[in-house]
């Protein structure tokens, strides 16, 4: 009997050890022991357990926010936390303007228009600088950025006056303000050995026709009655043929430091201002002019914008872009540098988008 007993319970003991020391039998008990313990006992696991979905569900949200927020042309904590603003909106134009990563705004914008007595074409410019001391950049871009425009304002309200008897035009008037304006600047920023410029890109829109200059690599870009994106300017950089070619027949040269730079120095050939290169006749102020039929392209809408835009969009990607959100408080403005923001860009960015009179959506000019 006592030899039957103890038979029984070395099976029943051999029995145990054989289930309860197999890996799965373990890991199920240790899951009930701390599920028992989260439900039952400790307090601090339950706060830490909870603390951590609320953390899950805070970050879907925030997620969820940006998302919408971005979709709509939103996301005003961007603003706050992340970067300088700067914005204007008037009838037919909007910009829209960031610091971005940058430690300085190099970036500059003017709007001037004559809706009531038109005495002139409305003028609309963008003026990216670099080079020099934070200081000398500012002001070079604040003189250009104030004085060309007046001056052109000026010349055209003149020309108006007397328009058939002129032998001037929109194209001649632009050059020759402009090249003024260099020489103007040249003069001031070698006395004070200040090597900082500008690009210049301005447009003056009458009813008939547009007329834009291009100095540098900010951009221009117009949306025809079809969608069409064409473009309004030409970028001045140095791996072009043209320049390339034209900085080579001056004893210059180009080379690579992340981008293709004139003296291995400025990464665009044509500026205001840079007197050092201006001097070696490497990079000049020679705009190119292109006019436009507005009867025959009938567009919607035209954007002017610095190269940091350009950065992340190309010509027919930028035209979708508006187009899709010309309803918008800043006609697609605000959207499109957030959205270049977003997709890397370094750099200072503005943007400004003019709607034509002929859009069903613009208000008159």
């Amino acid at each position: 009997m006592i030899e039957d007993t103890m038979t029984l319970l070395s099976l029943l003991g051999r029995i145990m050890r054989y289930f309860l020391l197999r890996p799965e039998t373990l890991f199920l008990l240790c899951i009930s022991l701390a599920l028992w313990s989260y439900f039952f006992h400790t307090d601090e696991v339950k706060t830490i357990v909870k603390s951590s979905r609320d953390a899950v569900k805070m970050v879907k949200g925030k997620v969820a926010e940006i998302m919408q927020n971005d979709r709509l042309g939103g996301l005003d904590v961007l603003d706050a936390e992340f970067s300088k603003t700067w914005e204007f909106k008037s009838h037919n134009v909007a910009v829209y303007s960031i610091q971005g990563r940058r430690d300085h705004m190099e970036d500059r914008f003017e709007v001037i228009t004559d809706l009531v007595n038109k005495t002139h074409p409305s003028i609309f410019g963008i003026f990216d600088g670099h080079g020099g001391e934070a200081s000398a950049q500012m002001e070079n871009r604040e003189y250009v950025k104030s004085r060309l425009p007046e001056v052109l304002k000026q010349h055209l309200q003149d020309y108006e006056k007397d328009k058939e008897n002129s032998v001037l035009s929109y194209q001649t008037i632009l050059e020759q303000q402009i090249l003024s304006i260099d020489r103007e600047m040249l003069e001031k920023l070698t006395v004070s050995y200040d090597e900082a410029g500008t690009t210049c890109l301005i447009a003056l829109l009458s009813d008939k026709e547009l007329t834009v200059a291009n100095v540098g690599d900010s951009r221009g870009v117009l949306c025809d009655k079809d969608g069409n994106a064409i473009p309004l300017s030409h970028d001045h950089k140095p791996y072009q043929l043209k320049e390339r070619k034209r900085i080579k027949r001056a004893g210059g040269f180009i080379s690579f430091n992340g981008s293709w730079r004139v003296q291995g120095i400025l990464a665009m050939s044509r500026s205001l201002g840079d007197y050092p290169l201006k001097n070696l006749n490497v990079v000049i102020p020679d705009p190119d002019i292109l006019s436009f039929d507005l009867d025959k392209l009938q567009p919607e809408f035209m954007i002017l914008a610095s190269d940091g835009l350009w950065d992340a969009f190309s010509n027919e990607e930028a035209v979708r872009f508006i187009k899709e959100r010309l309803d918008e408080p800043h006609f697609g403005a605000k959207s499109i540098v957030l959205q270049s923001f977003y997709r890397g860009c370094p750099d200072n960015i503005t943007v400004m988008v003019v709607k034509f009179r002929n859009s069903s959506k613009t208000e008159e000019q």
